[in-house]
């Protein structure tokens, strides 16, 4: 089956939530608290979901096999100062567990960072746990690790690492 990407609308918010939702609640397992991860509410990522589609600077894209959103991304300019040199910023790309590791983060991902081309982005940054095994999938798609830090999530610290595509 293929898969079909597309602009995602306010209509598509209920089902990112959960595709956000469930999403961390098995990439982040033994990564995150546990009970962090189960309070996750579908409810409040729509919330979030409704208020950053229609955000001009944000793109949003979502991955649709047969009709039902399993995956989605998005990504908006660098904050300002923050990584000077770079100016996309892929925000978040999340499947079901199911539908991972069957080549659609990579077309999703591409197509992200086309629309980034497209709005004359040259670079393009990506945030991501260190003990989440999307390093490896950014690194396989030509980012470099660029910069770590140490954070605060979900009652504990963790590494974030920061790659870079230093030309779409």
């Amino acid at each position: 089956m293929d898969i079909t990407i597309r602009k995602a609308t306010v209509e598509d918010a209920e089902a990112i939530a959960k595709v956000h939702v469930e999403s961390w609640q098995t990439t982040y397992k033994g990564i995150m608290d546990e009970g962090f991860l189960q309070r996750l509410s579908v409810e409040k990522r729509k919330e979030l979901w409704l208020n950053n589609i229609p955000r001009v600077e944000s793109i949003v894209l979502v991955a649709e096999l047969g009709g039902e959103i399993v995956g989605f991304a998005d990504g908006s300019p660098v904050k300002e100062g923050e990584y000077p040199g770079y100016d996309g910023d892929v925000t978040s790309i999340y499947f079901y567990e199911k539908h991972q590791g069957k080549g659609f983060g990579k077309q999703l991902l591409n197509q992200l960072l086309d629309e980034f081309r497209q709005q004359g982005f040259t670079s393009a940054i990506v945030k991501v746990l260190e003990d989440n095994a999307a390093c490896r999938f950014y690194e396989a798609l030509g980012a470099r690790r660029l910069d770590e830090n140490v954070i605060e999530v979900a009652g504990g610290k963790a590494k974030l690492l920061t790659y870079a595509w230093d030309k779409l």
